[in-house]
């Protein structure tokens, strides 16, 4: 179909302006770091801390090593928890708590939630946080949503529930096979740029695997057996998120 020059104007600068209202959308409900869906919790102001995050989990062996290796330096991190393989692994998931760590919503069945129906979200958060609190016997305070994906609804169910949305700043990209060395490279490419901003730290690693119990994070637990002996000896500390609530206002 021919278009005439009077009308090609409009038509090509409707495009740029779906295009870009699209862009923006997508931003909003994938980039960690947007604010515009709402308020979310990233990093503290002290640029020493560092948050170690892990979602997916409990996840046989490597969340039980984790631990250890927590224990051993007195570290505590932050645990997103997929509700499903809370119920497989009570166990595990209250010996996380038990050892001091933060244990925080990570949905029931870990789906893209920014294209979910209303009634499938609300299922994914409100089952998550009965199975937690069934399981620990401690209110959950704390959500992430997987693959950070949220719209406005999202963040409204998880502040009915009393949970304060967590994101991150860092990522490690362990879902990937790229070995420990992969994983530490990212982490620290992370740490160079927050350093540069002046930002505190928190990164995003897996103890786990959404699609089943078991997922193979040897190489998460390698760096972060590294990161234990050369952050603090860099000057950073480790922290729980619960240390930057009171910082978000």
């Amino acid at each position: 179909m021919l278009v005439s020059s009077s009308l090609a104007g409009p038509l090509i600068a409707g495009g740029v302006t779906l295009a870009a209202a699209a862009a923006v959308v997508t931003n909003a409900a994938l980039l960690p770091g947007s604010q515009i869906f709402g308020q979310t919790l990233i990093v503290g102001s002290d640029p020493k801390q560092v948050a170690l995050t892990f979602d997916d989990g409990p996840n046989d062996r490597d969340t039980e090593v984790l631990l250890d290796l927590f224990a051993e330096h007195q570290v505590r991190a932050t645990f997103f928890m997929i509700g499903r393989f809370v119920l497989q692994r009570k166990d595990l998931a209250r010996r996380v708590l038990a050892a001091g760590h933060v244990v925080g919503n990570h949905t029931m069945t870990h789906p893209w939630l920014a294209w979910q129906s209303g009634t499938r979200i609300r299922e994914e958060l409100y089952g998550c946080h009965a199975a937690l609190q069934d399981t620990l016997g401690a209110p959950v305070r704390y959500f992430r949503p997987p693959h950070g994906a949220r719209r406005p609804l999202v963040l409204r169910l998880a502040r009915e529930l009393g949970m304060q949305t967590v994101q991150w700043n860092v990522m490690g990209k362990d879902w990937l096979p790229i070995g420990v060395e992969g994983v530490l490279r990212n982490v620290r490419r992370g740490l160079s740029h927050c350093a540069r901003r002046g930002v505190a730290a928190n990164i995003l690693l897996h103890d786990g695997g959404d699609r089943a119990l078991g997922t193979d994070r040897s190489a998460t637990v390698g760096a972060v057996r590294s990161l234990l002996a050369e952050l603090p000896a860099q000057g950073h500390q480790f922290v729980g998120v619960d240390r930057w609530v009171a910082e978000l206002g």
